[in-house]
């Protein structure tokens, strides 16, 4: 009744030892794999899929190293050769491995598909036209309407606080003038999603300085209109009988 308990048991360490070297030796030459086609794409990680006669090799990389290297053969259950989990079994293992000289083959076929793909390519591109002169001219226009904003800022802090804005509709538009003391925080066509001609953030673009400058003298006239209300209402206040 304990003949069985005394027979000896078979052990397979060697077969995994076997299994182990050979998975790691293939993950340091599908990671050759991986990092070439990261160099190729472009990216810090991708997938490409490869057929062979006896099924379809995937590889997924990231970093330039590989994620995993899985087997989908014609007829069986798909084997992940290289993973970041457990190892595949040895039977699974050897199956890959006959068909993994074929992915080899498969993926170097691919890279050498790319051969001449710049051939046709031009090396002289044509001039760059440069924007220095139009810049310049956008800055010189935009610097005088600062200036003036900046001087209707400083009437404004004068007659009505420390900072405010000051509104009004030309052509049709809102403009909107904020100060902040004696200088121009922003000068605004459109309302609160419209242009900014000023601002703390940059210049406008040039497009729209040609715009809306031509409507900054009729801005300008429309503040001063402003400003002579001012001073008519003013001059009716009185102290005294008279």
């Amino acid at each position: 009744m304990t003949d069985g308990l005394e027979a000896d048991v078979e052990r397979l360490d060697g077969i995994a030892e076997r299994r182990d070297e050979l998975a790691a030796r293939v993950r340091t030459h599908a990671g050759e794999i991986a990092r070439e086609l990261a160099v190729l794409q472009g990216g810090d990680y991708g997938q490409e899929t490869f057929d062979t006669d006896g099924g379809s090799w995937t590889i997924k990389y990231e970093a330039g190293d590989v994620q995993y290297l899985r087997f989908d053969p014609t007829s069986g259950s798909e084997t992940y050769v290289v993973s970041s989990k457990q190892p595949p079994e040895p039977e699974a293992l050897e199956t890959a491995m006959a068909d993994y000289g074929a992915f080899v083959a498969a993926y170097n076929e691919y890279v050498r598909s790319f051969d001449g793909l710049f051939a046709d390519v031009p090396e002289e591109f044509p001039a760059v036209e440069s924007t220095a002169e139009l810049v310049a001219e956008r800055d010189r226009i935009v610097d005088r309407i600062r200036e003036v904003c900046d001087a209707m800022a400083a009437q404004l802090h004068r007659y009505d606080g420390e900072y405010g804005t000051y509104a009004t509709t030309v052509s049709g538009t809102r403009w909107e003038l904020k100060w902040d003391g004696d200088v121009a925080s922003y000068l605004r066509v459109g309302g609160s999603n419209g242009t900014y001609l000023l601002s703390q953030y940059g210049p406008p673009a040039a497009t729209d300085v040609r715009r809306f400058a031509a409507d900054v003298p009729a801005f300008v006239a429309a503040f001063n209109d402003h400003v002579d209300d001012l001073e008519a209402d003013l001059a009716q206040v009185c102290f005294g009988g008279d």
